[in-house]
């Protein structure tokens, strides 16, 4: 302590030098202190005591926190959790439904986790975005769009392709390098008469503002009960779901294959719906297929070992398949493999090259 102060023009303590020596030196008598030869006075000694003894009660005494004591954690979840899935109701209904549920809590305190947390008014939260439609409507709901690929000579292709929002099913209507207001509106047609045997109750049609969709094109649905609804300009999470299915077709089948012509990419695109709509699993859909559900789970494990997968590929591999055999049979480790390249056409006259690919796989 006193080679601290050496070099030093005049003598200071730290807060635990004063606790040090009031510690050490309190059990003295006043007067065998005054005949210490000391840096300090006696009385200062005790003065630092005496201050020491007082901030200790202080901070024992002092509260913790002022003001109100902080609503429990549970209950800030459970008031932000009845505001999200229910965003019509105010900061009273609120309190109103926690006290139907035993939470005793007051009606500042709900108005105030809602203002922290920056959630708006009943009012302004009851405002319908696009997403909440689209799933309301999810069941009634029909998206287009043209899709544009590149054959191998170079010539541009026009695929017109319809997705179901509820089902996820896709439907490729037709492909062609010059899509006319006729073509377009026949595919229309060809849609409309499809929905209308399956008995689809199909409301809204969702597409963008594409000039190849020509006024015909909406007479056409309208005229059989389907509105269209346009997308906003430059604005594709409005038609989100079939933008994704075209960039889905994109990577798992248009960029690993080669297209010849007109011909070769509806015969791929066929097998791409099929294989989509039949085996494809989606996540929008609890991982559920469009046009199959999902088979009741396997709980037995000895069924699980036995199980019997046949492998099925299309378009030379490209899109993997497999499905299990109505038996079940010995534990195997290796997958039945059956391979089939569905690729093969009838050939027309003038598409040797095409034809030439077929007889090579």
């Amino acid at each position: 302590m006193l080679e601290r102060q050496l070099g030093k023009d005049k003598i200071r303590f730290t807060p635990s030098d004063r606790a040090f020596l009031a510690a050490l030196l309190l059990r003295q008598p006043i007067h065998v202190l005054r005949q210490l030869r000391l840096l300090v006075r006696p009385d200062a000694i005790l003065r630092w005591h005496r201050n020491l003894v007082k901030r200790r009660h202080a901070a024992s005494c002092r509260p913790k926190r002022p003001g109100r004591p902080r609503t429990v954690r549970s209950i800030r979840i459970l008031v932000l959790r009845l505001a999200k899935e229910n965003p019509s109701w105010g900061y009273r209904r609120l309190h109103g439904e926690l006290l139907v549920l035993g939470v005793k809590v007051g009606t500042s305190t709900v108005w105030e986790i809602l203002k922290d947390t920056g959630i708006d008014p009943a009012p302004e939260r009851n405002a319908s975005t696009w997403a909440t439609f689209l799933r309301n409507q999810a069941d009634a709901l029909l998206a287009c769009d043209f899709m544009k690929t590149v054959t191998l000579p170079g010539m541009r292709m026009y695929v017109l392709v319809v997705i179901e929002h509820g089902s996820r099913r896709i439907r490729v209507l037709s492909a062609t390098a010059h899509p006319s207001a006729s073509w377009v509106a026949q595919a229309a047609k060809n849609l409309v008469m499809d929905l209308e045997d399956l008995g689809c109750r199909t409301r809204f049609m969702i597409r963008d503002r594409d000039g190849k969709f020509p006024d015909l094109f909406d007479a056409v649905l309208n005229d059989a009960g389907i509105d269209v609804v346009l997308s906003g300009i430059q604005m594709p999470r409005m038609n989100s779901i079939m933008e994704r299915w075209i960039q889905t077709c994109r990577r798992e089948l248009l960029d690993r294959t080669l297209i010849w012509n007109q011909r070769h990419l509806l015969h791929t695109l066929r097998e791409f719906e099929q294989f989509y709509n039949g085996h494809r699993p989606h996540q929008g859909i609890a991982n559920a297929r469009p046009l199959h559900p999902l088979p009741p789970p396997i709980d037995a494990p000895d069924r699980s070992a036995c199980l019997n997968i046949r492998r099925r590929d299309r378009l030379g591999g490209i899109l993997p398949s497999g499905r299990p055999n109505c038996s079940f049979g010995s534990p195997v480790n290796v997958c039945a493999h059956t391979r089939s390249a569905l690729i093969t056409a009838h050939p027309r006259t003038g598409d040797a090259q095409f034809t030439a690919l077929c007889n090579t796989l």
